[in-house]
């Protein structure tokens, strides 16, 4: 990826840096930072890095499970994973563990899962050698969500999203849900090849317990952030949201 936009906040002691594929090859090369197909904006708050005891919470284990991972499809999957793993990084999950062959998960510096899938199918690239970043795409983000009919109608009829692809597991008791802004999309779209789109994991029976609630990483422990979208005209946007009801944060 590359670093295409830098905010310093230095009164505020921290710093965000929004980073995208941008070769030529990338959907939104030399694009506008905040008129992007996929971004991924990190957040550095001043003195963490000098901490041995600070860790950010990744989102999959309690207290502070809700997040997911974010992903990255690439040309060759066999040959980026081994780039990956030369590089030092480590794995969560390898292609060569468990039954699914055809994604692996590395882990970043502060141990936030990042998925790897393939543009191409898996047994047409065993024995590549070679992998190409350039036509790598930031393709989506994952988020838990406790009630899969309420968090579509919110990322569907109020912020707009089209479902893309829904992948149901009834013997392991979940179901993901693929979203985006892809016009006439209709709900059978190979996501394998964009940028920017969200995933929502749907665990089974969370939305029948009124106690049970994912953390948003906004609070202790602290993680992930957020997701963000743009608009075209942001009063208008926001006097839309406002009415249909959203709560505000901010």
């Amino acid at each position: 990826m590359s670093l295409i936009q830098k905010i310093p906040q230095p009164e505020a002691k921290f710093d965000l840096y929004f980073l995208a594929y941008d070769s030529p090859n990338a959907m939104s090369h030399k694009a506008h930072w905040s008129d992007r197909q996929g971004i991924l904006e990190l957040t550095h708050n001043y003195g963490t890095e000098d901490d041995p005891s600070y860790k950010p919470a990744n989102g999959n284990s309690d207290p502070g499970r809700g997040f997911g991972h974010v992903c990255i499809s690439v040309d060759n999957i066999q040959a980026a994973c081994q780039r990956i793993e030369d590089a030092g990084y480590r794995f969560k999950k390898k292609l060569s563990d468990g039954r699914m062959r055809h994604v692996a998960f590395a882990l970043d510096p502060d141990d936030y899962w990042v998925e790897i899938i393939s543009n191409n199918k898996v047994e047409d690239t065993e024995g590549i050698e070679e992998t190409d970043p350039s036509t790598y795409r930031f393709n989506h983000t994952m988020i838990r969500v406790k009630d899969h009919t309420k968090s579509l109608r919110f990322y569907q009829e109020t912020l707009g999203m089209s479902l893309l692809r829904t992948s149901e597991s009834p013997s392991s008791g979940f179901n993901l849900y693929f979203l985006g802004y892809v016009p006439g999309a209709n709900n059978n779209v190979n996501t394998a090849t964009l940028e920017g789109v969200l995933e929502l994991t749907w665990n089974y029976g969370t939305e029948k317990d009124e106690n049970f609630r994912y953390h948003d990483g906004n609070s202790e422990p602290q993680g992930f952030g957020h997701v963000a979208i743009t608009v075209d005209d942001l009063d208008a946007a926001c006097k839309r949201f406002e009415e249909e009801g959203v709560n505000w944060k901010k």
